[in-house]
């Protein structure tokens, strides 16, 4: 009797531990020293250069109505359903590198960077249309995918030069419990020339890491810690292990039983 009730106990104890919940901590002082291997070769959103498929929003600032007072003239792959200030109008880059806009037809965008392009049409608006053109253009379709311990999968647009790692995450509403925010992965270079980093974003000093500015296309995974998975897998054994037990457990009483 007392090997049975040593084995209920370190039975006990295994299934009493599964249960535990860890508190994510970001941004503290340690010690740092960035790897910089990936911006060498790498480009950063605001020297993105624009190409075929892009989605441009162009918002004229000092009008809050349509791109240029010539609504009529809007072509090709305008967005007819998103005029004003706020929004802008959308355009799509055609394979031929062009957009088609309000006014002034098909204008050569692809390889130039954002404040490229909009300087550029600004120019094409003051000579043919407007005084003194004062444009917004964003490129909208570029994006970050987030895999693994985060709140909200999925992809994530970069609507702004800059974007950091950081910001992606808060936006992706924070890591959940089970994530090891020692090694998040940030793998990028497309599929030709793949590379992973590792990021430490419990580290206050990567807030000065270059590598957490994002790219288009990155991908961010997110693992979980080392303690999640022996949960995990402490959780897997006791799902196999609950029958056998219930069958020990019932042999062991029609055994007591037999023997009164």
């Amino acid at each position: 009797m007392r090997y049975l009730i040593a084995l209920y106990l370190f039975v006990g104890i295994i299934f009493t531990s599964c249960s535990y919940k860890q508190d994510q901590v970001l941004l503290e002082q340690k010690s740092f020293l960035p790897d910089t291997s990936l911006t060498k070769t790498s480009t950063n959103i605001s020297k993105y250069r624009i190409k075929p498929q892009d989605i441009l929003q162009i918002t004229n600032i000092q009008n809050s109505k349509n791109l240029v007072d010539l609504n009529a003239g809007v072509t090709g792959t305008a967005s007819a359903g998103l005029t004003g200030s706020q929004q802008g109008e959308t355009y799509q880059v055609e394979e031929d590198g062009t957009v088609a806009l309000t006014g002034i037809g098909r204008v050569p965008v692809a390889g130039l960077t954002r404040v490229e392009a909009r300087n550029y049409i600004e120019n094409l608006y003051l000579k043919d249309a407007l005084k003194n053109p004062l444009f917004e253009l964003k490129i909208i379709n570029l994006k970050v995918m987030l895999f693994g311990e985060i709140r909200a999968q999925g992809a994530v647009l970069l609507t702004h030069d800059n974007t950091t790692l950081i910001e992606i995450i808060a936006q992706a509403g924070g890591l959940t419990e089970k994530a090891d925010g020692k090694n998040v992965k940030i793998i990028r270079g497309g599929q030709k020339y793949p590379k992973t980093e590792v990021i430490d974003v419990t580290d206050l000093k990567t807030l000065t890491d270059p590598r957490i500015v994002m790219q288009n296309n990155d991908i961010v995974v997110i693992p979980q810690n080392k303690r999640a998975i022996r949960t995990d897998k402490l959780q897997d054994f006791s799902t196999i292990a609950s029958p056998v037990l219930l069958i020990f457990n019932t042999a062991l009483i029609v055994l007591t039983l037999i023997r009164r």
